[in-house]
């Protein structure tokens, strides 16, 4: 078999580097076709090379000289569009607008117009412009569709989902992502937008705090990534995205092993991971009270020219800086568009009730309230609630605040979210102390207590200790029966979380590929399998598989 059959044998099994190799041998001796010359380019570009859009371009002349001019747009349209993802929006203009003049010069109907509509809509995006977004990608899906490019009409439909969900049609926009999605998983699209529509998807389930989707699409794309060899565009932001499961879900360790190495694939080519890696590696930091560690992390992110908010500002509330904490936020609220700025509106609340500006955490917590009535996610109502309550205690209302603090530390369990239940906890025993509940105030510090301690919170601790201090003589069953972060009662129906570690059991999976598979530790696994026995009266795994049969949970 010659070298240029084995680059494309290669490129169909997506063994990135050996279509690499092949292709650059066979180009030795002879000039490469235009389509191998841009198969070339794509798998130079998913290797993290550095010369993959230069090749790109070398494809599209080809294709130019060849006089195929359709190819040719599409070549210097994709062109565009990697510059774009690289940084470098003055030579994507050219790009895009070379590609433009081809299609609009060709006497028929060109295949790939409807991807030059991709870039206005991204614009759009980008400035907080939903409805000229929508307008732009509507029009790329249906180019798409109708001249059959099946990458033009998934990343129409993509950005269409992007812009209803900024237009605040949560279920509008969330159903479209899903079914750009379908078209990644059946093979239908390239493997470059194929990657691009599943970080973007992914990144706008956060945006959107749609926390589900955002596990179901993050397992989908490291699948995806795994299944490729030496994949390196895209397996970057897939580990930014583990990053901040992880971190949600308490397994910080895991947490800053994957932002690491989302870091070292970002330098090793796959650019946008850069400021999500070095993002969550400086989150963790902060909350392991890592001070100088997580200054430093936060100042690599914001080298992308992104600002490391609000995990930046909330490092120097706990360093004690109330006032330059509100400072910073406010600055970086004014500058993002509405998705990124949703994110801030909670650590706002915290933070303007710190520096004493009362009336702005108001706002910022109307904002977020108001925010619930489009968005209905249960992590956006548990920061509504958790927001709510902390400003009606800074107002005197303990009690009003107690029934939204404990729904809000309700979400979070159900949510498997450990270290902001445990702080809705720690609030609720300073809620208790203020009416005169010292019982429950100091059950309730324990169980937040035994969370900070596990998880290494020093900071979060310090705070506890510091606001109440616990009694030498408190009961020791108050101690022993918190350790559990409320989430073990003695008997009952099972947690969403239960359940699903208990499907996985019943899969045959270990402690370790359910750790895996949930982006939670194995410690905390554990935990669950222990509740689950605890709950159904079991003794083993084989005894829980069975029971998941009989209840059809299989």
């Amino acid at each position: 078999m010659s070298e240029l059959a084995q680059g494309r044998e290669a490129y169909a099994e997506r063994r990135w580097p050996d279509a690499v190799g092949q292709y650059t041998s066979a180009g030795r001796d002879t000039e490469l076709p235009a389509s191998d010359l841009e198969q070339l380019a794509t798998s130079v570009i998913l290797t993290g090379g550095p010369d993959g859009v230069d090749i790109l371009a070398r494809a599209h002349l080809k294709y130019l000289a060849d006089g195929d001019y359709a190819a040719a747009a599409r070549c210097a349209v994709w062109t565009g569009l990697n510059l774009m993802m690289q940084g470098e929006p003055a030579r994507a203009t050219g790009w895009i607008a070379r590609a433009r003049r081809i299609v609009e010069d060709l006497p028929e109907p060109c295949p790939s117009e409807g991807l030059l509509f991709v870039p206005a809509g991204l614009g759009a995006l980008y400035q907080g412009d939903g409805t000229a977004a929508a307008e732009a990608f509507t029009r790329a899906g249906e180019l798409g569709r109708q001249r059959g490019d099946a990458d033009a009409a998934a990343l129409g439909v993509l950005g269409l989902g992007q812009a209803q969900i900024m237009l605040g049609r949560l279920n509008d926009g969330l159903a479209l992502l899903d079914e750009a999605m379908v078209a990644v998983t059946v093979g239908e699209i390239s493997p470059i937008p194929a990657g691009i529509i599943y970080c973007a998807v992914i990144e706008t389930c956060h945006l959107a705090f749609d926390l589900r989707r955002a596990h179901e699409w993050t397992r989908a794309l490291d699948r995806w990534c795994q299944e490729q060899q030496n994949l390196v565009a895209f397996s970057g932001q897939c580990q930014m995205h583990r990053a901040e499961l992880y971190r949600l879900h308490g397994a910080w360790s895991e947490a800053i092993d994957a932002a690491k190495t989302a870091q070292d694939l970002a330098f090793r080519g796959d650019r946008m991971a850069m400021y999500g890696g070095f993002y969550e590696q400086g989150e963790i930091h902060r909350l392991l009270g890592h001070f100088d560690a997580a200054e430093a992390a936060y100042l690599h992110a914001l080298e992308t020219g992104f600002p490391p908010q609000p995990g930046l500002a909330l490092l120097r509330l706990a360093q004690g800086r109330p006032d330059q904490a509100q400072t910073l936020l406010r600055q970086a609220m004014n500058s993002v568009d509405p998705g990124y700025r949703r994110r801030m509106l909670a650590a706002r609340v915290e933070i303007e009730l710190a520096a004493g500006d009362a009336e702005a955490a108001r706002a910022a917590m109307e904002e977020l309230a108001s925010l619930c009535a489009s968005i209905d996610m249960p992590m956006l109502h548990a920061l509504a609630d958790q927001s709510r309550a902390a400003l009606l205690f800074h107002d005197g209302d303990a009690e009003g605040a107690l029934a939204l603090l404990r729904r809000a530390w309700s979400r979070w369990l159900s949510l498997d979210v450990p270290f902001e239940a445990a702080r809705c906890r720690a609030l609720l025993a300073s809620l208790c102390a203020a009416l005169g509940d010292e019982e429950s105030a100091r059950t309730e510090r324990e169980a937040a207590r035994a969370v900070f301690v596990e998880l290494g919170a020093a900071p979060a601790l310090l705070g506890l200790e510091q606001s109440a201090p616990t009694s030498p003589d408190a009961p020791a069953a108050a101690r022993a029966g918190s350790a559990d972060n409320g989430d073990i009662p003695a008997a009952g129906p099972l947690t969403a979380r239960e359940t699903e570690v208990l499907r996985l059991v019943a899969a045959g999976m270990s402690n370790r590929d359910i750790a895996a598979e949930l982006f939670i530790s194995e410690k905390t696994v554990a935990r669950h399998v222990s509740n689950i026995y605890i709950k159904l009266g079991l003794s083993s795994r084989a005894a829980a598989t069975a029971y998941a049969y009989r209840h059809g949970l299989t």
